[in-house]
């Protein structure tokens, strides 16, 4: 029923669709809403804005009014179409920007990506690992604005400031004072990326959600403690277990959330730098509703765009004897999951996670409450949901 989907409006009204049409003078016919058949069965009014609901759709709107984003409004064009792992049928574009930070003195390069239809849509920002940059989850960032998010990433501090930069003549103490300003500077870097893309006419900037891998997923598991916005959280393989391996960042997350922020951790089964032992910590500790699925035969490096040059780039790349360690203990690409069936893992449970949340899917939280071993084996994805 309508009623039900929107229980959680203010300011609303259900009304037949005869008896609008009559109080505002319009005369049903193929003349209304040039194109539409069938006709909407009722509408729901809510602030002035008009969405119309056809019976074909089990709990779905079929069109968007005003140009609001339906899929808020009124959830999927039905379960048995949804599908979280193919790509959206919105267009995509990407604009690039710069923006001057006055408090720091630093310039951010941003990138957004966002559905090439004009309305207004949830905003989900993505936060890079540490050694990557704005563009290095770019399958996810896509995927996401073509399901109707816009998306927002930048280069973090370390990226973009100079005295932030490794230093081959740095001594031990001059490392620990660097990875402290590293550290202390991702939080401010986002809610100032936050702040930015908020003003874009596109971001309905009561609907925000944060995704981000390893550095970054630290990043958006310390973003609820600091910004009330953030309505929704993704961390893949994220940092901020309590016994970093050595050459790790020694991250530190205090989850002092003081509310409810559903959080999906997408982690990987053989994540040598993070391994599963700091991700199940990490899910223990977090004071929210939460699941955890793993990607099997995953490392570290499966949730970025390039998935066998950025692992088997590091693994066989010159580093300090901390991170050496690491590499002897890394398996080759050729024996652990291809990228494409990552990607999809990916793609598919943020897109699901989002969807569930920020645009109130029935649809999506189902698939999220069901056997997602199972949804996912028959994509051809190994993974198993954390619990089973």
């Amino acid at each position: 029923m309508v009623e039900g989907i929107f229980q959680e409006c203010d300011d609303l009204e259900i009304v037949g669709f005869a008896d609008f049409a009559a109080a505002k003078g319009f005369q049903l016919g193929a003349g209304f809403f040039p194109g539409l058949h069938p006709a909407p069965e009722s509408l729901a009014i809510f602030h002035n804005l008009i969405i119309g609901r056809w019976p074909e759709c089990d709990g779905g709107f079929g069109l968007s009014f005003a140009g609001v984003d339906t899929t808020w409004w009124g959830g999927d064009m039905g379960t048995e179409a949804y599908d979280p792992f193919v790509a959206g049928r919105r267009a995509v574009e990407v604009r690039s920007m710069e923006r001057w930070d006055d408090a720091r003195g630093r310039r951010f390069p941003i990138e957004m990506w966002i559905p090439a239809e004009g309305s207004k849509y949830p905003l989900v920002i993505f936060s890079h690992a540490s050694g990557n940059h704005r563009r290095g989850a770019s399958f996810l960032c896509t995927h996401l604005a073509s399901h109707g998010y816009v998306v927002a990433a930048m280069d973090h501090s370390e990226v973009v400031a100079p005295e932030l930069r490794f230093r081959t003549d740095e001594n031990a103490a001059d490392r620990r004072a660097r990875m402290e300003a590293v550290i202390s500077s991702r939080v401010p870097d986002t809610q100032f990326l936050m702040e930015q893309a908020i003003h874009e006419p596109e971001v309905d900037g009561h609907r925000i959600g944060i995704v981000g891998h390893s550095f970054g997923g630290w990043t958006a598991l310390a973003m609820p403690d600091v910004e009330p916005r953030i309505g929704a959280v993704v961390a893949l393989a994220p940092g901020g277990a309590s016994n970093p391996r050595p050459g790790i960042l020694p991250l530190k997350l205090a989850f002092a959330w003081r509310r409810d922020v559903p959080t999906l951790y997408l982690v990987a089964e053989n994540d040598v730098a993070l391994p599963l032992s700091g991700m199940h910590e990490l899910f223990d500790r977090t004071p929210a509703a939460k699941r955890m699925v793993i990607l099997r035969r995953a490392d570290h490096m499966h949730f970025v765009d390039n998935v066998e040059e950025a692992h088997e780039g590091f693994r066989k790349m010159v580093v300090m004897e901390e991170l050496a360690a690491l590499q002897r203990e890394m398996l080759p690409m050729a024996e652990l999951c291809p990228a494409e069936p990552a990607h999809l893992f990916t793609r598919g449970l943020t897109l699901c996670h989002f969807d569930a949340v920020l645009k109130g899917s029935e649809a999506a939280r189902e698939l999220l409450a069901g056997d997602i071993g199972a949804e996912l084996a028959a994509r051809g994805v190994e993974a198993i949901a954390a619990g089973d």
